[in-house]
């Protein structure tokens, strides 16, 4: 073969090829194993990145087998298609968007190949996520060193792309550092193993005369060419992470190809596979904290802490403290903080935790300082410290749409220049922000890796007007002009993609930048590999997400209020930036978000894929793959296995609210028209239940719904997975309350040490929901003898009346707000007052602490019941200090917490009181139990549902110790434990856990939770509160008469509906409307 001939690098702008998408697509169907997708969902939740960037893929490729990529990329080839491989997706310059067939390797090439331990290297496949390769890695005491602040959501092959580093590259370096192989695959078909190259080795290639060999005389050439310009132009900064790593092919980096693929941002080639060199596992760290006076002066420090050889040294400012506060983010690590208003995190690690303490006191004496000095902040327990690194690990989220602050934009968010200089450059940067009216009350953080010298921050480009892009462009070209001359990167970490790839030429040069040409017809003469990043880069202001040209639709219509967004929907969805952490395959500290993506590991099921698919219904953009708006059937699908359990509410730094979203989505979706029928079976729960509880029909439906064949047509019938439908109780807790009247003599115990008489303390009001009221009162009874004995007067209201959660999550919300309005009005005399109210449900608690402020606007009585409604645990801790609970001692509890008890109450004063009881609680890193109210009963779920249940909940049931007590304070927890293999083990709330050890309980806490968790519980209450299996005999006798009373039952079942519903919703439901709402 022929060598190749070295062309003049292309530098006209990059056009899309004319491509032939239906035969593409055939193709790639019939010969690609995998799953191919050209559906406009999927394109949209692909568009974007975590960059101001926006292209809509021509499709996308989700191979089964590294070989089916490879298959993939020959059929694109024959189409002449381009291509892009994608990792995470978590790319903040660009380069992760385009007009291109993009591979996602995440989902199935996620394999760990090979472990030497001796050499310390192992081979993995691009899509495994680099949180996982470590875990899996732990057990020879090994990792992989660079750790970006993304590492529970990045892939290898994203890093590779990236060159990503992270805080760990202190000691570790960037990827490229850590690479000892790569296997690539060309655009043409060619495929080899690649990287470094001694002369041997060459001469062994160039004799086999083939195209890689072609390939490596073309790149000896250019480096002979460009070797002394590649000297004298690279920054020798730790941080040079723009640009092609040309300096790779120089003989002191021993030709290494592979280090010169590393960072190409998959415009070169494509990997398949990467050989890693790893790091041994250091086993204790030490983290000091050092506060300076303002952020410049930190980075003035740099250079006196770096000769003790942190693994670590990290910057951040007060207003990303600020802006972390206002979000409600790490408050307990922010305690943690030295006084100052600019830090600097420096971590040490070692064999054992004296020599890391002695090499932290080695540099606080060096630096005239001592552990005791007040901005000084020594932490040696690791919880501390991972609170801590979190604080900074939310960085790009915590600065992103903060309440009542300007919008912020990555753009120039990663340079870097060299440590001795940081400080210098911190205060021109500041200056410069100041000239371009960045710098107000509001200016943008600083932080980052500054033992490094990269500098981190969002600044408040306006990107959605004319005037504010022009701007933008101005600013970042004399950003760049001041990196320059400060002879730094622009990228430190993030690459250039094409954020950075139009400035190139300010660094490098024009021979530089012609070099970069010559390297891409190496490997891509075709200009088919991620073209416009790079090489011929697109403008910095063309392809913006946003952009002078972006507009909306669909504002002004939303039913709920949006208060952190000025009541705009639009900017609702768009408080995603694409950081990911919805694509987390763990829920470690406690994360919930999001349970949908882990059980399915698609794009279109994370919160950040549903942003994007919301995003594009808006129609800002006329290339909008989504063009049916609230009426989309894509949007719909990606929504329909949204759990809306609201862990993206708390878990996203960013603070997005899916279940919201989706709820908004399904009002408007189904306006006007006929929903499925689950809708109004589960929506309309509380009105069926209160008609049949009220009618006394309790047994009649239990029998009706257990008996043979019945319950499968039942739920059929309405929509619904077929699972063991709830009984029914005996008797609810209304009536139970109503039949105890004004004896409370079973509450005002007096005997046993701690308790108060009841009402001594005040009155509380009990919120009995209809799941506690309706399936489970015997919580509701342990609850009022909790609060009776400590010292409240319990009261609960008089009138039938419900949270609308039901409706809300189906998105009825017309008949939500009318709902939830009756009820606060109800409560408007009691809350007026000052008094409490108690939920025992936390989905209907968190109701009145969140979506009645979202859905009704904050007057008086809804901001009253905000702030007065409480948890169980919260109104024993925080407001009856003195009490003494009853005693838990010796018994060890499993916590299983409610997603909206994570996303919104917290459990903090369940801890307290379970620790005061002196009970062992360990919570559960388990997530979404996977019933979530509807979701798991719904049509289609149960695959879902039943996923996330495994995924740790049923396992830690299964396996835990006997006598362990599994708390579930929701109904939905507890329905999933006792349906799927729970081991037998049944879930039992806070509220009966303590119940137990009131005198007159048949069952100590102890033997109870040794039990069957409820089951046990529940033989303390009388045989008419029980809901009771229905016997055999009376299963048969529904199934017989079934035929005879449907017709009355149904016409029955419509009028007790009918009076429930208008109990609940305060009006009446002709025939017309009955069942239907809207607007």
């Amino acid at each position: 073969m022929t060598e190749v001939d070295l062309p003049a690098p292309v530098l006209h702008a990059p056009r899309r090829p004319h491509v032939d998408v239906t035969e593409l697509r055939r193709d790639l169907e019939s010969r690609v194993d995998g799953e191919v997708r050209f559906d406009e969902g999927t394109r949209a939740a692909y568009s974007t990145d975590a960059s101001n960037f926006r292209q809509v893929p021509i499709g996308v490729v989700v191979p089964r087998s590294v070989e089916a990529g490879v298959e993939a990329v020959a059929v694109c080839r024959e189409h002449g298609a381009p291509l892009l491989s994608r990792g995470g997706g978590t790319s903040l310059a660009g380069q992760c968007t385009n007009e291109a067939v993009m591979i996602d390797w995440a989902k199935y090439c996620n394999r760990l190949l090979h472990v030497d331990t001796e050499r310390r290297t192992c081979v993995v496949e691009p899509g495994i996520v680099l949180d996982v390769l470590n875990g899996r890695l732990e057990r020879h005491g090994l990792r992989y060193g660079p750790e970006p602040a993304t590492h529970p959501n990045c892939t290898i092959g994203g890093m590779i792309g990236n060159n990503s580093c992270g805080a760990t590259a202190q000691r570790a370096g960037k990827v490229v550092d850590n690479i000892a192989g790569l296997e690539v695959l060309l655009h043409d078909g060619t495929r080899f193993w690649c990287g470094e190259t001694d002369d041997e080795e060459y001469a062994a290639i160039e004799r086999r005369g083939d195209r890689r060999a072609a390939v490596y005389r073309s790149l000896r050439r250019l480096r002979e060419r460009y070797a002394e310009e590649i000297r004298a132009r690279y920054p020798d900064i730790p941080r040079r992470v723009s640009g092609y790593n040309l300096d790779s092919l120089l003989p002191e980096h021993n030709f290494d190809v592979a280090g010169l693929l590393v960072g190409s941002e998959s415009t070169l080639v494509t990997v398949l596979r990467a050989e890693l060199e790893l790091i041994p596992v250091l086993p204790a760290r030490t983290l000091v904290v050092l506060g300076f006076d303002g952020i410049a002066a930190a980075g003035d420090a740099v250079p006196a802490v770096l000769p003790h050889e942190p693994i670590a040294l990290e910057g951040l400012d007060e207003r990303l403290l600020t802006d972390e506060k206002i979000k409600h983010l790490n408050p307990l690590a922010r305690e943690e903080l030295p006084e100052g208003s600019g830090f600097l995190m420096v971590q040490f690690g070692a064999e054992t935790s004296e020599e890391c303490e002695r090499a932290a006191h080695r540099m606080l004496t060096a630096l005239g300082k001592s552990g005791d000095d007040p901005d000084v902040a020594f932490l040696d327990r690791p919880e501390r410290e991972d609170e801590l690194w979190r604080v900074r690990e939310a960085g790009l989220g915590a600065t992103a749409h903060v309440p009542g602050h300007r919008e912020t934009w990555e753009g120039w968010e990663d340079s870097a220049v060299a440590p001795e200089r940081l400080g210098d450059y911190l205060r021109d940067l500041e200056r410069l922000f100041e000239e371009f009216g960045y710098a107000d009350e509001t200016a943008p953080s600083l932080y980052g890796h500054f033992g490094q010298g990269c500098v981190h921050t969002r600044i408040p480009f306006g990107l959605t007007d004319a005037e504010g892009v022009a701007t933008y462009r101005r600013f970042l070209e004399s950003a760049a002009d001041l990196v320059a001359s400060y002879g730094g990167s622009f990228s430190g970490e993030h690459g250039d993609g094409q954020t950075r790839g139009e400035l190139l030429p300010r660094m490098f040069g024009p021979d530089i930048i012609r070099a970069f040409g010559e390297l891409k017809a190496i490997f891509d003469p075709d200009d088919r590999m991620n073209p416009g990043k790079v090489v011929a880069p697109h403008r910095l202001d063309e392809n913006l997400r946003l952009g002078a040209s972006w507009t909306p639709h669909h504002d002004g219509e939303a039913y709920f209020h949006y208060p952190e967004t000025g009541g705009s929907f639009v900017q609702a969805v768009n408080r995603c930036v694409g950081v990911g952490k919805c694509r987390q395959h763990s829920h470690e500290g406690g994360a919930v978000m999001c349970p949908s993506y882990q059980a399915t590991m698609e794009e279109e099921h994370s919160t950040r894929g549903r942003s994007r698919l919301l995003f594009e219904m808006l129609a800002g953009h006329h290339d909008s793959p989504v063009v049916d708006g609230w009426r989309s059937t894509a949007v719909r699908d990606a929504l329909d296995l949204c759990l809306a359990c609201k862990g993206c509410k708390s878990d996203c730094p960013a603070n997005v609210d899916m279940a919201t979203y989706k709820a908004e989505f399904l009002a408007h979706h189904y306006e006007g028209r006929l929903r499925p029928r689950a809708h109004y079976a589960l929506g309309w729960l509380p009105v069926v239940a209160a008609g049949v509880t009220g009618a006394r029909l309790g047994r009649v439906v239990n029998a009706f719904t257990h008996a043979p064949l019945l319950p499968r047509l039942a739920t059929a019938a309405a929509g619904l997975e077929h699972r063991e439908i709830p009984l029914f109780a005996g008797e609810t807790l209304r009536q139970w309350w109503r039949r105890r009247g004004t004896d409370r003599a079973g509450g005002a115990r007096g005997s046993r040490p701690g308790s108060r008489p009841a009402g001594s303390r005040g009155t509380v009001m009990l919120w009995p929901d209809t799941f506690t009221n309706t399936f489970h009162p015997h919580i509701g009874r342990a609850a009022v003898e909790l609060l009776e004995d400590a010292g409240w007067e319990v009261r609960m209201p008089e009138q039938t009346l419900c949270c609308g959660l039901t409706w809300i999550s189906t998105g009825q919300l017309a008949t939500a707000k009318k709902v939830l309005r009756r009820t606060i009005d109800a409560l408007a005399e009691h809350l007026r007052s000052g008094g409490f109210v108690v939920g025992l449900e936390p989905s209907c608690t968190t109701v009145f602490r969140s979506d009645a402020a979202d859905l009704l606007g904050s007057d008086d009585d809804v901001e009253r019941l905000r702030k007065q409604t409480l948890t169980l645990a919260e109104l024993l801790t925080e407001h009856t200090p003195d009490w003494t609970p009853p005693s838990l001692d010796g018994v060890h509890a499993l916590a299983q917490v409610h997603c909206h008890q994570h996303a919104v109450l917290g459990w903090d004063a369940d801890a307290e009181l379970l620790s005061r009881a002196g009970a062992r609680a360990e919570r559960l890193d388990s997530g979404c139990c996977g019933l979530a109210g509807n979701f798991g009963f719904e049509a289609g779920h149960l695959e879902v549902s039943q996923a996330c249940a495994e995924s740790v909940l049923l396992p830690s049931a299964r396996g835990a110790e006997p006598g362990t007590a599994i708390l579930a304070d929701g109904f939905s927890c507890r329905t999933q434990l006792h349906e799927l293999d729970s081991g037998g083990r049944e879930g039992v709330h806070l509220a009966e856990l303590l119940a137990r050890g009131l005198p007159g309980r048949r069952h100590s806490p102890s033997s109870a939770a040794a039990g069957v968790g409820a089951e046990a519980g529940r033989n303390d209450l009388e045989p008419g509160d029980r809901p009771r299996t229905p016997s055999p005999l009376a299963r048969a006798a529904a199934l017989a008469g079934t035929a005879l009373v449907a017709g009355a039952v149904g016409t029955l079942a419509a009028r007790l509906g009918s009076r429930a519903a208008t109990r609940l919703t305060g009006r009446r439901t002709s025939r017309r409307t009955r069942g239907r709402t809207g607007r």
